[in-house]
């Protein structure tokens, strides 16, 4: 299996509409024919420790069940739409692929 796990920091000016319209996209990933598992959150109000970055302002992860097909979903046409969509509004992404 593989974890991909995605951080977002967006632009701040965005209005409450265009997250919104920004969370029907990350939820639109999940039903992607590869994509066994998905979710998505905002930043945890947990104490500020050295270790912890939690300035962004959603996360999404996302499960396949192979390298091959996670490799699948970064060619899916469903993919392409919501990166020429909103990545306009990306201040800054950070992805961490974990196998499990």
């Amino acid at each position: 299996m593989v974890r991909h796990n995605v951080y977002f920091w967006l632009d701040p000016s965005l209005t409450d509409e265009q997250k919104a319209s920004f969370e029907d996209g990350l939820r639109a990933l999940f039903t992607i024919d590869v994509v066994a598992n998905g979710r998505f959150g905002k930043a945890a109000a947990t104490p500020v420790r050295p270790v912890t970055r939690n300035t962004f302002d959603y996360a999404l992860v996302l499960e396949f069940d192979s390298v091959a097909q996670h490799d699948a979903y970064q060619t899916h046409p469903d993919h392409d739409v919501f990166v020429k969509s909103f990545s306009a509004w990306f201040k800054e992404v950070r992805v961490f692929d974990t196998q499990l």
